[in-house]
């Protein structure tokens, strides 16, 4: 990183992200504004770019933009207990394993259907006939 940060580009792009999800993260208070050079253009530092690493881990284990705001504003409350951190972790684990629960009920269903087909002729399709009105 050159001495005056990088811009909003080269940010994306040592980051994997786009610049469009830069800018909304700053909209919407993730990230904080960043300096701007005298001509207005974005400047990011190594906080920045740490703060982006975090919240983009943070969508790839599936964390919702709120509780992602939630945990960062923790994060900033370095002397804080981490119970509230944990909270919100186990809130997401609960969340994710009803999600599986969901999934495996629907492929319970869909594998039952495919099973059953007689691999006839469409108006006689089981599967059709599952799905409702046809």
């Amino acid at each position: 990183m050159e001495d005056g940060g990088l811009g909003i580009g080269a940010l994306a792009r040592a980051t994997g992200t786009t610049v469009e999800t830069i800018r909304y993260y700053e909209r919407t208070g993730l990230l904080p504004p960043p300096p701007r050079t005298g001509a207005g253009y974005r400047r990011y530092g190594a906080a920045a770019r740490a703060r982006l690493g975090f919240v983009r881990r943070a969508r790839e284990l599936g964390f919702p933009l709120g509780r992602i705001r939630a945990l960062l504003d923790l994060a900033d409350q370095r002397e804080r207990p981490c119970a509230a951190v944990d909270a919100i972790a186990r809130e997401h684990l609960a969340a994710v394993e009803r999600k599986l629960a969901d999934l495996a009920a629907l492929r319970r269903e869909l594998a039952g259907l495919i099973e059953h087909c007689g691999h006839g002729t469409v108006s006689e399709c089981r599967i059709l006939e599952a799905l409702g009105p046809g």
